[in-house]
């Protein structure tokens, strides 16, 4: 039976909302937490008073100490307006992924420019590196990135996703020998069995690099594609657009450096009814097998009883398996439907062992955090309630995928409703 003990419960920093279209969350397909050791580091975002929006923020790297988390750099000279992932590396190399404005202080939007900066677990005060990632053409990146990060801790070399429009994501690899020795483009799918076709634009990439392979999935982020929904939506929001997600791809390559990714596969989509799939996390096995977290919606109240009249609300938490690029399995984890009560699922971060076992941290409504154990037979343990004072309804973990060792032990931040603070949990899985 699986044990779970919250060992620290605690607030790492204060945010002031920035009003940009983003948060601290904001990309959460990737992590802004990593550990090494006895050490552990988040990126922060700070919003500047003085600046408008979009790019009104700037990165903080801070570091978890006795005494609470203390800042130990912040970002002296550019704004941005997304959080900023990152990965730790062999050697103490805490990697963070910005996106510097070009734009002049006073202009809406503008260019950017895709960093990656190195700093020094040993001496995270210290002056940092600058690395600019070389990619395959021309690009026209702004403040929008949607980037993802993904990184192998044990061969210390990253792979960083940029969007650009919406008609690919362009990709450079980091080596371990410290150049950017690949690069490339993953154009989107063509959506012609929409309405009116056009690209599917997938954003918040979960991106894992094990070796030299590379996997990702993300989710469809495209204004709502039918005409009816959109006009009811329209009129309930008061907005010109209403972007849907609805439909999770996966691609891969075995070697980034050798072979192109596949065309992206749908995993999971929920268009019959204008549902909606938040994806959460991928995690890929000692055996090469891929895990994917999501939770899927099959309909959207707002416009339910005008076009689905009669139809319950079904929400669900499911971990998918990939195999060869082919979903194998669908496992049910936990399940809502209207009809009956129970918690509802509305998050979640998968949790690997060092010994191979596969965890779930995940949130549900009422707010509550939870543990349970995923068997590799499809089954699932006992779930277990953490016993947190202020439950988190959106989170990230120090993952694989950023570099942090698989481990029994969870670091875990997040927000909780209604408080504008970005919270740290432990948790310790036995």
């Amino acid at each position: 039976m699986l044990r779970a003990k919250l060992q620290v419960e605690e607030e790492a920093y204060r945010f002031r909302p920035a009003d940009n279209g983003a948060g601290p969350m904001w990309c959460f397909g990737s992590t802004c937490l990593v550990r090494r050791g006895e050490q552990v580091f988040m990126s922060g975002l700070e919003t500047l008073p003085e600046a408008r929006p979009l790019n009104n923020c700037r990165w903080t790297l801070l570091e978890r100490t006795p005494s609470g988390w203390q800042v130990r750099r912040a970002d002296d000279h550019d704004r941005t307006r997304e959080p900023c992932p990152m990965a730790i590396l062999p050697g103490g190399r805490l990697m963070m992924s910005v996106n510097p404005t070009l734009a002049p202080f006073d202009q809406y939007s503008g260019p950017s420019e895709p960093r990656v900066l190195e700093f020094s677990a040993d001496e995270p005060a210290a002056p940092f590196r600058t690395l600019l990632p070389s990619w395959e053409e021309p690009t026209a990146f702004t403040e929008h990135s949607y980037r993802g990060l993904g990184a192998d801790g044990e061969s210390g070399e990253l792979l960083l996703l940029n969007v650009q429009g919406h008609q690919c994501y362009h990709w450079s690899f980091l080596d371990a020998g410290g150049a950017w020795s690949a690069r490339g483009r993953i154009p989107f799918r063509w959506g012609a069995e929409y309405e009116v076709p056009e690209a599917v634009r997938v954003c918040y990439p979960n991106v894992a690099v094990v070796g030299r392979a590379v996997h990702l999935a993300a989710i469809s982020d495209i204004v709502e594609p039918v005409k009816a929904w959109r006009q009811a939506k329209r009129e309930i929001t008061g907005q010109e657009w209403d972007y849907e997600f609805r439909r999770l791809f996966y691609c891969w390559t075995p070697d980034v450096t050798a072979q192109p990714f596949s065309p992206w596969t749908e995993v999971a989509g929920e268009e019959a009814a204008c549902g909606q799939i938040n994806h959460l996390d991928l995690h890929v096995d000692a055996a090469g097998a891929v895990h994917l977290l999501w939770i899927e919606r099959n309909v959207d109240l707002r416009i339910r009883d005008r076009f689905f009249p009669g139809l319950k609300l079904r929400v669900e938490m499911v971990r998918g398996l990939v195999r060869d690029g082919r979903l194998e399995r669908r496992d049910s984890l936990l399940r809502f439907d209207e009809r009956g009560d129970g918690p509802r699922p509305v998050w979640g971060r998968l949790q690997p062992a060092p010994d191979g076992r596969l965890f779930v941290l995940y949130a549900t409504q009422p707010a509550a955090n939870w543990a349970m154990e995923l068997c590799a037979d499809g089954t699932r343990g006992q779930a277990v309630q953490l016993p947190v004072e202020k439950p988190l309804t959106n989170f990230m973990t120090a993952t694989p995928r950023g570099g942090s060792p698989a481990s029994l032990t969870a670091d875990v931040i997040g927000t909780h409703p209604g408080n504008s603070a970005v919270r740290y949990l432990r948790v310790e899985l036995a």
